[in-house]
């Protein structure tokens, strides 16, 4: 008898001919298709060019074939905006046709089969899920409600670098930034942190790191669709396997809350955390749409995702600029002791009356942002720019080419947070509102533009600004021109060799 494997073997070759030869003749009928490079090759489609970092690889093709270009890879039609008037016409002029975000085999798998806010299809729930977004859950009352926490966890950030700099040894400053942000958003979300390497917060943070993990991995059947079904690579396994981890860390926390509720009955002095509000909403009455159990804890997901990985990129990225730049350092310092004094720590309530600590920020957001490319999905066939773009294509907005155009940043390439600022005399700055005109992306924009803006621009300016007020940092022996700017990440982008820092302690406002 011959072997199965022979005809599994005759079948592929079979398929995979069809689709080949398919792929030659195949092309859009009656389309007028932004340019793009005119060699595709079969099955891959375009994917060649992109073997480098994303977002640097279609920068490049950008330069040559202009701010709106067209590629394949595999199946999928992919568009990609790389100016501020082609990110316009999509996300205002025809904001409505590009409402929804491409959906991925791992996204359908890991939110809940995408009921969480960031995946979840445009329409009637999804205007719910916003509106609890903006009214209840990250609302300007519920941030202020956790001030004390994010305080805290700055002091405790200052105390631990306190430490270390009295051993007079360099730290890993991303591996320091992502426990600090971490350890914010799991006290807000359920009201504990991590206290050792194996307790349940820090299980779940690792679990929560392999959700991104799976999320930012490329997988063939999101983009050769025949591929789907075989699980060629074994995510699909790897994707449940990580979501029966992370319901079973979820539905442990919500227990936890609801045992802990039913306790104390109709105590108002209860500290409530995010999950507390969440149930509030789950078990509200009378509501035309009503929160499911499966988009809080996806809701929940998202922020663990969302609210770690982001913010201490960008501390990161600023931390290496204002070393390499001290000029922009010593100002940003003076500005601080002009506000704040010499005898505490600076507060979230100074963060307005800092306004070129505030363009420190909107700098390394524009040369360095943590999600350099942002998508969304074609709902229906529509025009940009007089091209046509298929209904369902991906569409590509990339935040990091359109902060680094000469076209609308002079010395596009320095560090520079001055253009942001009237005046750079401290006490007389004032910030200037740069992004109206789509040149600024860094938090995407439109109806779809990230909920957590001002929880991330809160925890990246007030830690940000301790650090620079208590610390002087030195970096490899004082040779801070040589800190390497290189890139790594796809869905968050960091320094590709993370950076290491001697700090120097300036002033304590509190006992070591």
């Amino acid at each position: 008898m011959v072997d199965i494997h022979v005809y599994l073997v005759l079948f592929f070759t079979w398929f995979i001919s069809t689709l080949f030869i398919r792929s030659i003749f195949k092309k859009p009928q009656n389309l007028r298709l932004p340019p793009g490079p005119p060699i595709s090759i079969p099955l891959l489609g375009h994917a060649p060019y992109l073997r480098s970092v994303l977002h640097q690889a279609l920068y490049k093709l950008s330069l040559r074939y202009g701010p709106l270009i067209h590629i394949t890879i595999g199946s999928k039609h992919v568009v990609v905006a790389s100016s501020a008037e082609t990110a316009k016409e999509i996300l205002k002029t025809s904001e409505e046709a590009f409402c929804n975000r491409p959906l991925m085999i791992a996204s359908q798998s890991l939110t809940y089969g995408a009921a969480d806010y960031f995946f979840i299809p445009y329409g009637t729930y999804w205007r719910f899920l916003k509106k609890l977004c903006m009214t209840e859950l990250l609302s300007g009352k519920t941030l202020e409600h956790f001030v004390g926490i994010r305080e805290s966890e700055v002091e405790a950030f200052l105390k631990r670098m306190l430490e270390i700099s009295g051993t007079g040894k360099e730290v890993v400053m991303r591996q320091e930034l992502i426990t600090h942000t971490n350890n914010i958003i799991t006290r807000m979300i359920m009201g504990k942190k991590s206290n050792g390497a194996n307790d349940f917060v820090a299980q779940l943070r690792k679990v929560v790191r392999e959700v991104g993990e799976l999320l930012g991995a490329f997988n063939l059947g999101d983009i050769m669709g025949f591929a789907r079904p075989f699980d060629i690579q074994g995510y699909g396994k790897k994707n449940m396997e990580t979501h029966q981890k992370v319901d079973m860390m979820m539905e442990t926390v919500l227990k936890e809350h609801e045992e802990a509720r039913a306790k104390a009955g109709g105590d108002s002095d209860r500290k409530k955390d995010l999950f507390d509000i969440l149930l509030d909403l789950v078990e509200a009455e009378g509501a035309d749409n009503k929160l499911t159990r499966e988009s809080a804890k996806a809701f929940a997901l998202d922020m663990f995702i969302a609210g770690t990985n982001g913010p201490a990129s960008v501390m990161e990225w600023s931390l290496a600029e204002l070393v390499r730049n001290p000029l922009v350092f010593r100002k940003a310092r003076e500005e601080i002791e002009f506000v704040v004094g010499k005898e505490r720590l600076v507060k979230e309530s100074d963060i307005p009356n800092l306004p070129y600590l505030r363009a420190v920020v909107k700098e390394t957001l524009r040369l360095h942002p943590p999600t350099p490319i942002f998508a969304r999905e074609a709902m229906r066939g529509c025009q940009v720019d007089g091209y046509d773009i298929p209904a369902h294509s991906t569409i590509m907005i990339s935040t990091w080419a359109i902060g680094r155009d000469p076209k609308y940043w002079d010395k596009a390439l320095e560090y520079n947070p001055e253009r942001f600022l009237v005046s750079d005399e401290p006490g007389k700055s004032k910030i200037e509102v740069r992004g109206q005109y789509y040149q600024l992306l860094p938090f995407g924009s439109g109806r779809r533009s990230c909920p957590g803006a001002s929880l991330a621009l809160l925890v990246i300016q007030a830690t940000l600004a301790s650090l620079i007020q208590c610390f002087d940092w030195v970096v490899n022996d004082g040779k801070s021109h040589d800190i390497d700017m290189s890139e790594e990440g796809r869905v968050t982008v960091f320094l590709k060799k993370p950076l290491m820092c001697k700090p120097v302690p300036r002033f304590t406002p509190f006992a070591a």
